[in-house]
């Protein structure tokens, strides 16, 4: 099974997907770690993405899922996955891969990016992350507010596993 953590900057992606994987004995991927050099200085910049900017990340996550699938790895990955034409192009196959979304209001993601460092995503690109989003409305839905373990946990008892 693929366990996609998907969220706006700030959410928590990587620090629950982390603790998922760990929790699960499963391995870990990060979406960022996807992206061109060039996507990043962006980003660092506080220029949003372009959708010319994400089609080849978007290609490169979906080989490395089709790859996972493929070998049957049990894999949760970190992705932002903000617009539904996004996780479309990344849910290859609904009975082994599940959509977690991290919800959360701006006000608690926005502190979060004012207190977080040494990560190119910052507070200037909150604002184009809330409004590229399209919440899914199929998926499992959980509140960020939450510490880091119950969610987990609430991630685990929603799917399962």
């Amino acid at each position: 099974m693929i366990i996609i953590v998907m969220g706006v900057s700030g959410s928590g992606k990587t620090t629950i997907g982390k603790l998922l994987a760990d929790s699960l004995e499963w391995e870990f991927s990060d979406a960022d770690n996807f992206h061109s050099p060039e996507n990043v200085e962006k980003m660092r910049c506080g220029i949003p993405l372009s959708e010319a900017d994400r089609m080849p990340w978007l290609q490169d996550l979906q080989t490395a899922i089709k790859q996972w699938l493929q070998e049957n790895k049990s894999v949760v990955l970190a992705c932002s996955a903000l617009k539904d034409s996004y996780r479309q192009f990344l849910l290859l196959d609904s009975d082994r891969i599940k959509l977690v979304y991290l919800k959360g209001s701006y006000e608690l993601i926005q502190a979060r990016l004012q207190e977080r460092s040494n990560h190119y995503m910052n507070e200037k690109l909150l604002g184009s992350q809330f409004n590229t989003l399209e919440e899914p409305l199929d998926t499992i839905s959980i509140d960020v507010a939450q510490p880091p373990q119950i969610i987990v946990q609430n991630i685990r008892t929603a799917l399962e596993i």
